[in-house]
């Protein structure tokens, strides 16, 4: 059986993984043939979403797609995100909540993107249009997405959309949803039992920059001493990526979850577009950033502003 492929991006976060689940769910009760599938390792976060729901995680993708396979993408549209042989894909729809850059295809696509903090708020206006509602498996999926991607609504990405949607998903999951929120973002904060090379890509994102290659990770934590207190190993880890896949620069965002700041790490040679870009003076290629959690709004825009300078 020929069957449309749903993922999110490399390096899958909450979103990427339970927005493909969600839409699968949704074509499938739509009448049509979809598999979700992922493009990485499940997160400690994700996990715990999907061992509270019951569900399984979706099934690792092929290195390489069929000829002609068709997709749909969630959660992303550059190609530099998306699995490597997107070109012998036959790209069918984007449901996404990012920037558009640098996206073409050969045939028309279905693309909805909207500004708001999560690609499971789009999908939840979906399913109403189609006079659907998720079940409560489901929902608690796009729920934990939702809260995932706004921080609990302290990231400034989030908006009133995302705040009724996750409040109505939260009624078909039965859960609290501020007790369950905390819950979800504790069980990804934390980088002790992580390797160097795992907290750099656990949630690393590659961006064109100009005519830049520049690669954006993120971590959530409640603590940063850690990663303080590590920072020579992961700094070693950092080059050794920047070599490895000529990157300009590479930004590790490591996000206080109580505190709503962050301390960056920035190595590469164009270390000076990011003090250009925030104002700020790197001291041993790290900077605390306060009220900065959101790599989305508040850090790709300005450094993209600065490679365009």
């Amino acid at each position: 059986m020929d069957y449309t492929l749903i993922f999110g991006h490399k390096n899958p976060d909450t979103d990427a993984i339970c927005s493909a689940l969600a839409y699968a769910d949704l074509k499938k009760r739509l009448g049509f043939q979809t598999k979700a599938v992922r493009l990485g390792e499940v997160s400690k976060e994700t996990q715990f979403a999907l061992d509270t729901f019951s569900i399984q995680p979706p099934e690792l993708a092929a290195e390489k797609l069929a000829k002609n396979q068709d997709v749909i993408l969630v959660d992303h549209n550059e190609h530099s995100q998306s699995i490597d042989s997107l070109e012998e894909g036959n790209i069918l729809e984007v449901i996404d909540h990012h920037r558009i850059s640098n996206f073409s295809s050969e045939q028309p696509v279905y693309f909805r993107t909207e500004p708001v903090g999560c690609t499971a708020t789009i999908l939840y206006k979906i399913y109403k249009e189609h006079g659907l509602e998720p079940d409560a498996a489901i929902a608690g999926l796009m729920l934990s997405a939702i809260i995932s991607d706004t921080l609990l609504f302290k990231s400034p990405t989030s908006t009133e959309a995302d705040h009724i949607t996750a409040s109505e998903l939260s009624k078909l999951a039965t859960v609290d949803m501020e007790a369950y929120g905390m819950e979800l973002l504790k069980a990804g904060a934390g980088t002790e039992n992580l390797d160097p090379t795992d907290i750099i890509t656990i949630d690393a994102k590659l961006f064109k920059m100009g005519s830049a290659n520049v690669e954006i990770a993120q971590v959530n934590v409640v603590d940063t001493s850690n990663v303080q207190s590590r920072s020579e190993e992961i700094k070693n880890a950092i080059s050794e990526r920047i070599e490895n896949n000529d990157l300009a620069m590479f930004v590790l965002l490591i996000t206080d979850i109580l505190t709503s700041e962050s301390l960056v790490m920035v190595l590469g040679e164009e270390q000076q577009k990011f003090e250009q870009a925030f104002s700020t003076t790197l001291k041993e290629d790290m900077a605390f950033l306060s009220g900065i959690v959101s790599r989305k709004k508040q850090v790709v825009p300005p450094l993209t502003q600065a490679f365009a300078d």
